[in-house]
């Protein structure tokens, strides 16, 4: 049975015990769960105590699927938490999920791992599961660092279904970088163009009034974790001249899953995770376009809970 191990860390400012109760404890696990956002109806159930040896969280739902966890360790001296892991569906399987907690100067420094074995006839999906589950883990840990930093996490998502969308235009900064510096090329390059668009005598100007949107285009890998996007200003004008130094990026009319993001720009990756998984469980087919999204307010002047993102999958139909 092919095995499989995925392990994400991240620092987070808190004590280590804090971070070890946080994590123990089930009961806050719906807070900063980054499969449930997509799934607000799935039926989850913590057992009493939700923070001992033999305490249960399980979950069921149409997006989220099926299964449980199960703590088998708590050794809060070591900062070690070990839980069993089954999921019925999907598919059944067994893992086992570990969290190594230990102090770093005057943060913590946590590690999620994820330990299994896949049945014989998926091996073909273990390439997979270590790409995505580590993503998903990777998003985990940023909720969880931003509810026990903050005491919350900003991210809400609803699905607005299969739309039709007129074709467009995406004009502005187009890059390459690995997943890890997205967020930071993303943001010099939106400032680029609002630096460019504040000029009155600019032709960048003429685009002032229309939205913010940045593209990810066909040639991103998620497995190779290097995407290729364009950030810029979204228009239906697609006859128009784009200002010296921009690159213009043709999106022809077509169906797109559409999902609305509130809340920090740093979880929109639960939005483009929600997207799939909602797909998937809903077998809608992908379609191999680039996909979108619209920033639908100035994030210099709103407040980082506040903020909409409208989110675009090209899909068949």
């Amino acid at each position: 049975m092919p095995a499989y191990t995925v392990s994400r860390s991240i620092l987070v400012d808190a004590s280590a015990s804090a971070v070890f109760d946080t994590i123990a404890d089930f009961g806050t696990w719906t807070r900063w769960s980054p499969w449930l956002p997509i799934d607000p109806a799935a039926e989850v159930t913590v057992s009493d105590p939700p923070a001992a040896v033999g305490s249960r969280y399980a979950w069921k739902g149409e997006i989220v699927g099926q299964g449980s966890m199960e703590h088998q360790t708590l050794d809060a001296e070591r900062g070690h938490i070990e839980s069993k892991l089954v999921f019925v569906k999907p598919f059944r399987s067994e893992s086992r999920v570990l969290f190594e907690i230990r102090r770093d100067g005057d943060q913590a420094h946590v590690t999620w791992v994820m330990e299994g074995k896949l049945p014989w006839f998926l091996f073909w999906m273990k390439s997979n599961l270590e790409t995505f589950v580590g993503m998903d883990y990777e998003r985990g840990l940023a909720m969880l660092k931003e509810f026990i930093e903050t005491g919350r996490v900003t991210s809400k998502m609803e699905v607005h279904g299969i739309e039709s969308v007129q074709a467009a235009c995406v004009a502005g900064v187009r890059d390459r970088c690995p997943m890890e510096q997205l967020a930071s090329a993303m943001g010099t390059a939106m400032e680029k163009i609002e630096a460019e668009i504040g000029q009155q005598d600019s032709t960048a100007a003429a685009y002032r009034e229309w939205p913010r949107a940045s593209v990810y285009h066909e040639s991103s890998n998620l497995k190779t974790r290097q995407f290729e996007w364009t950030t810029g200003v979204l228009t239906t004008d697609a006859g128009a001249e784009p200002p010296t130094g921009w690159t213009a990026t043709a999106l022809p009319a077509g169906k797109f899953l559409r999902l609305t993001h509130t809340g920090s720009y740093d979880h929109l990756g639960n939005a483009w995770s929600g997207a799939y998984q909602y797909a998937q469980a809903k077998k809608i087919k992908i379609r191999s376009a680039a996909s979108f999204e619209i920033y639908r307010n100035d994030p210099s002047q709103t407040p980082a809970e506040s903020l909409v993102t409208d989110v675009y999958l090209p899909v068949r139909g």
